[in-house]
């Protein structure tokens, strides 16, 4: 699925949509250039779910863990200065059952030590707004993105 948003209020209602439509834990790979939106989407996505106070970029952190309003966990990692998949293991992540939803920035840097991905996410900028291309990667995740897809051609 493709969807071109024109501006940083349109990324939001994109994040918030899926996340709405988010029924089970999920691993969402975030790719594109510095400043193509993947810190920006990861922010509203974790609003969302209900994440309040500072949401920070996990450029040097590369982890930083949410707890939900609900009890769940969110995890929102940027692995741009990982080494390779080996390094992910270091990371301190709480086990991937016990994440709701885990953003991933940079997977090509070693997010495939974290499993699968459920859906991956590719922006890029495209003048005054960027594309987003989804890709559902199961069958779980096609139906997300069924769910998702009235809200997400309202934008």
């Amino acid at each position: 699925m493709d969807k071109f948003l024109p501006n940083p209020e349109a990324t939001d209602a994109f994040a918030e949509s899926l996340a709405r439509t988010q029924q089970s834990p999920a691993l969402i790979w975030l790719k594109g250039d510095l400043g193509a939106g993947k810190s920006a989407f990861s922010r509203a996505y974790l609003r969302t779910l209900g994440v309040t106070g500072a949401i920070k970029s996990p450029t040097y952190t590369l982890v930083e863990l949410y707890a939900l309003p609900d009890g769940r966990q969110a995890a929102h990692l940027d692995l741009y200065r990982l080494a390779g998949p080996d390094d992910v293991e270091f990371l301190g992540l709480p086990d991937r059952a016990s994440l709701h939803i885990a953003l991933i920035e940079w997977p090509e840097q070693g997010a495939i030590a974290l499993g699968a991905p459920d859906l991956q996410i590719e922006l890029s900028m495209q003048g005054e707004g960027r594309d987003a291309r989804l890709t559902a990667m199961n069958p779980a995740a096609q139906a997300w993105l069924l769910r998702a897809e009235s809200a997400l051609a309202a934008l």
